[in-house]
């Protein structure tokens, strides 16, 4: 039933699902790809900001790096089913350290500490042991 169910999903074309019509229609594995982008961005955006917005409950620096980066590990683990897990950490921990680079700018008035990529790395090595964990313990489809 589970394969089923994912099966339809896959086949959802987003944009004829709600409306906007073909060409432009996506899979749902594209749209994974799309939402895995937006994260990538809007984190680094977030991450150069001189003047980031208060994050609700006011999480410390260290927290807000592992949410975004558990966030974009479980959405790149999706997002990129073929990619081996060694390539998505090796991938988004490299992501991490140029965000710390970037904030060595002095125009950009952000702090850049080794501490912020540690959490990253811990955060997406964490997470993929998380996924990793599903995958081969989740309830296979028989219907396949």
């Amino acid at each position: 039933m589970a394969g089923r169910i994912a099966a339809r999903l896959n086949d959802l074309s987003f944009p004829a699902f709600w409306g906007f019509g073909y060409p432009a229609a996506m899979t749902f594995r594209q749209l994974l790809r799309l939402a895995f982008w937006c994260a990538a961005v809007f984190a680094f955006v977030m991450a150069v900001l001189p003047h980031p917005p208060v994050v609700p409950g006011d999480p410390s620096d260290k927290v807000q790096h592992m949410i975004a980066f558990a966030v974009l590990t479980v959405l790149g683990s999706a997002a990129y089913p073929g990619l081996r897990p060694v390539m998505l950490a090796l991938c988004l921990c490299v992501f991490g350290a140029v965000i710390e680079v970037v904030q060595l700018i002095p125009a950009l008035g952000r702090d850049s500490d080794v501490r912020d990529w540690i959490a990253d790395t811990l955060a997406v090595v964490v997470m993929l042991v998380v996924v990793q964990l599903w995958l081969r313990l989740r309830p296979r489809s028989s219907d396949s």
